[in-house]
């Protein structure tokens, strides 16, 4: 199964998946094995994190999971972290950059494909409801280089997969980042499109926004979304960690004043992104992109959190992070490789 280690609240968990075993292999020729295949494997390894609208509905997250796992083990899913009261899954897949000499488009990009072909037939934009904002049915698409991957590689990585969603499955799709011909970063493709408004009372955000026309052209797709699908934002960056502060109060306007104060958007610390959001029964939180983790961390956000909600009287919890650091998530790859190898 999938380790888990992070703090999780009761309304988030992580999803589990079988792992396969080594069977009777020798210790030595595991050994054997591992060596061969972290030196095949680990000099170009990327990932791709995929955020969906829905987190109740089982059958839907079943359809979605198997189409992640339907290139494993040349792309493998190493993470899944469900929110119900935001009603949004996480999905993690890692994959070598290229194919291996396959003319087909590399593992990577077929997995992420599949896994978004699968959203859309499982999921109807127009009946989500959750205390996250999001643009579609698959709202993020986020592709970072890791072990001996090159950000440049990703960026054209991400750009095909990006064309065939936008021309294959008829969703318009936003570049950002890397992938981006002017380097757009996400928050500002999101501000455009009205990303950060709740729709809905309750701070929620419900069904699909009105589809007569778009804030701005498509980098691919039709230029007019569809109710049901709703259009995705895709980029390349280097890595990002995500990071969650609960507040222990039912004020968004409190959380929001702390996330804004927390942000370099607000003066806040350099390289952290903030929104305050309602996340549950009496509680809402401070969700954290932290864009340079080695610079500014979980600690730092933390505290600095802890701080601001002092100063109006109210109490934190234990913040979390929703994905496993890069080297855990290299380390699970391999681990997948390694069991694969045992088993010829």
């Amino acid at each position: 199964m999938l380790p888990s280690s992070h703090h999780q609240q009761n309304c988030c968990y992580r999803l589990e998946f079988p792992q396969k075993n080594g069977g009777g292999v020798s210790t030595q020729e595991k050994r054997r094995r591992r060596e061969g295949a972290a030196t095949m494997l680990r000099p170009a390894l990327a990932c791709c994190k995929l955020y969906i609208s829905e987190a109740r509905n089982a059958p839907a997250l079943r359809a979605i999971e198997r189409a992640a796992a339907a290139q494993s083990p040349a792309a493998v899913l190493v993470n899944a972290f469900a929110d119900d009261a935001y009603n949004r899954v996480g999905y993690t897949l890692v994959a070598p950059l290229t194919g291996g000499g396959d003319p087909a488009p590399p593992p990577l990009h077929r997995a992420a494909f599949g896994v978004v072909a699968a959203a859309l037939e499982a999921v109807d934009f127009g009946a989500h409801a959750g205390a996250h904002p999001r643009l579609g049915v698959v709202d993020h698409i986020a592709f970072h280089p890791l072990a001996g991957a090159r950000l440049d590689d990703v960026a054209a990585l991400t750009r095909a997969v990006a064309a065939d969603i936008g021309d294959k499955l008829q969703v318009p799709t936003y570049l950002y980042g890397a992938a981006h011909r002017e380097g757009r970063t996400l928050a500002s493709i999101r501000r455009q499109l009205g990303y950060f408004t709740p729709n809905s009372p309750g701070e929620q955000w419900r069904g699909s926004p009105d589809t007569s026309s778009l804030p701005v052209a498509p980098d691919a797709g039709p230029t007019t979304p569809t109710r049901s699908k709703g259009v995705v934002a895709i980029g390349a960056t280097a890595w990002v960690d995500n990071y969650n502060v609960p507040v222990h109060t039912a004020d968004v306007a409190a959380a929001r004043l702390i996330a804004r104060a927390v942000s370099e958007r607000g003066g806040g610390l350099r390289s952290v992104q903030a929104m305050g959001l309602a996340h549950g029964e009496g509680v809402t939180e401070v969700a954290c992109n932290l864009l340079d983790p080695a610079r500014v961390g979980a600690d730092q956000v933390q505290e600095r959190v802890r701080q601001l909600a002092a100063e109006q009287g109210l109490a934190v919890g234990e913040g979390y992070f929703t994905d496993f650091s890069q080297e855990r998530i290299v380390e699970l790859y391999m681990q997948s490789a390694e069991a694969e190898a045992s088993q010829h």
